[in-house]
């Protein structure tokens, strides 16, 4: 209320209608948080036993507003993708001797995988918008409600960040091949693709900011049909995610088996890992 007190006293409606456009904005947004937040709480209550005529009368509602809250609230899992406008950071490729630009350095893989992320933050009730980051691959992290895809062959400095998971790494082995390793098993999981199957592996995991600020999600194949596969474990299982995970950090490998035909479309999509967390699985 402060700032809208303080806003009816600007005078220039340029500035006034900016104002009151970015404060609507944010206010959307933390009400929007609100509900899923209240939404959690009731859905817990009820698992721990609580019927609904005691939130009702715990709240001071009707017991089917109740009802309404339960079936139309922002559902809980939103926020495993984040709290506002999600951005999605995509490695490119320039191949030598195009002239194609940046957007199109983008494999097919990765632009159906974020039509995937689009649909579900869509459904969330959040915002997307896409980002491509160019050769050499520097992308800005120190940011929220952010998702990465493509491995560090594309984004270099990923394997960097990478270091703060302590279960699973990717690993270079020589100039281009890239696996990934549980280290606390000590197992490799090189793609099959390598070897013309249609198998990948991808990595699904939340890791840290570089500030120390909040975190990422990070979906990363192989190859590019692993980004995809790691993307469609998490849309695919966005409510199991979360209700295991919230958004504490995590990481996994997952196995991702393709068309031969058609690599963007998914036969299957299984974790070989457990889901790992820096204190534990």
């Amino acid at each position: 209320m402060a700032d809208i007190d303080k806003l009816a006293e600007v005078e220039d409606p340029t500035e006034r209608a900016l104002t009151a456009h970015s404060l609507i904005d944010d206010h959307q947004t933390a009400i929007a948080e609100l509900s899923r937040m209240r939404r959690e709480a009731l859905e817990e209550l009820l698992a721990q036993g609580m019927s609904q005529t005691r939130l009702a009368d715990l709240l001071g509602m009707s017991r089917s507003r109740i009802s309404q809250l339960l079936a139309a609230g922002t559902r809980p899992e939103r926020a495993f993708l984040g709290s506002g406008r999600l951005t999605v950071a995509i490695g490119s490729k320039r191949e030598p001797n195009t002239k194609a630009s940046v957007s199109e350095m983008i494999s097919a893989e990765c632009f159906t995988a974020y039509g995937l992320l689009a649909d579900a933050a869509a459904a969330a009730g959040l915002d997307i918008a896409q980002e491509v980051v160019p050769p050499p691959g520097i992308v800005h992290l120190n940011r929220p409600n952010l998702i990465v895809l493509t491995n560090p062959r594309l984004l270099p400095f990923l394997s960097q960040v990478m270091e703060a998971d302590p279960h699973i790494r990717y690993v270079a082995d020589g100039k281009d091949d890239w696996y990934l390793i549980d280290q606390s098993t000590g197992e490799e999981y090189r793609s099959p693709r390598n070897r013309g199957e249609a198998r990948d592996y991808g990595y699904v995991g939340r890791l840290p900011r570089p500030d120390g600020k909040g975190t990422f999600l990070y979906l990363a194949g192989t190859h590019a049909p692993g980004t995809l596969g790691a993307t469609c474990f998490v849309v695919d299982n966005l409510t199991t995610l979360y209700r295991e995970l919230k958004t504490r950090r995590f990481s996994t490998v997952v196995e991702c088996v393709f068309d031969p035909d058609n690599p963007l479309k998914m036969v299957s999509v299984e974790p070989v890992t457990p889901l790992y967390r820096p204190d534990g699985t």
